[in-house]
């Protein structure tokens, strides 16, 4: 039943227009900067697919239903002048990012979604060698119920280091994970500041209006209805 549900739910909302329903924090400030705050001393963190290195960050659907249809991902590369990104390796898991139940995973090709900023330190705001790029991974459309899950990623790249992962720009504690060299997934903590922080992604797609899933809710009570009139 619950299945046939969701099954009509996506369709019901495939047609609409996708959009960033859920942000997990600020890329850059206004100026297009984001910049190291003092004492911590990460600029990036690793999050590359060829030394077994992802990371993490959760998100909630407080209640209804999400139609996913895309992820944004923020990378940058250290003296890049392009778009050098090439595949993200990414999971979804429900409850635990280490034990959760696996919702949907996949390893995809990410598109150049556009020049966000640079990463820097206080001292050298100009520098541009550091350039995030919104990366784009276009996956098939799964809807997530209500519930607690986290979104684990690593990326591929042109280059012989990174990508890289810079933590959001406004610096705030929060409760992202990493795994390194295929190790569980821990808390991530700056050296410099002993501090947690948050990642930046987005997730792009269609949340159904309450009016949607009243409609989806009477299909699915009829069917069970019809169902029982047939086995009668």
């Amino acid at each position: 039943m619950k299945s046939w549900i969701i099954l009509s739910l996506a369709a019901l909302v495939g047609s609409a227009q996708a959009s960033v329903i859920y942000s997990n924090g600020p890329v850059v400030g206004g100026n297009g900067l984001s910049v190291l705050q003092t004492p911590a001393s990460t600029l990036g963190f690793g999050a590359q697919t060829k030394s077994s290195n992802a990371v993490a960050d959760d998100f909630t659907v407080a209640s209804g239903y999400w139609n996913l249809s895309s992820l944004d991902f923020f990378v940058y590369q250290n003296n890049a002048r392009s778009f050098t990104a090439l595949t993200v390796a990414w999971r979804i898991m429900e409850g635990d990012a280490n034990t959760g139940e696996l919702i949907a995973s996949g390893i995809t090709a990410l598109t150049d979604a556009g020049l966000v900023g640079y990463r820097v330190t206080p001292t050298d705001t100009g520098n541009t060698t550091k350039q995030i790029y919104r990366a784009n991974a276009d996956i098939d459309d799964l809807v997530l119920d209500a519930g607690h899950y986290w979104l684990r990623w690593s990326f591929t790249g042109s280059l012989n280091s990174g990508p890289w992962q810079a933590p959001t720009s406004d610096g705030r504690s929060g409760n992202a994970l990493q795994s390194a060299a295929g190790s569980s997934f821990n808390t991530l903590i700056d050296a410099g500041s002993q501090r947690t922080v948050e990642l930046p992604f987005a997730l792009n797609g269609t949340v159904p209006e309450p009016s949607m899933l009243l409609l989806v809710g009477m299909a699915g009570v009829g069917a069970a209805v019809a169902r029982r009139r047939t086995r009668a």
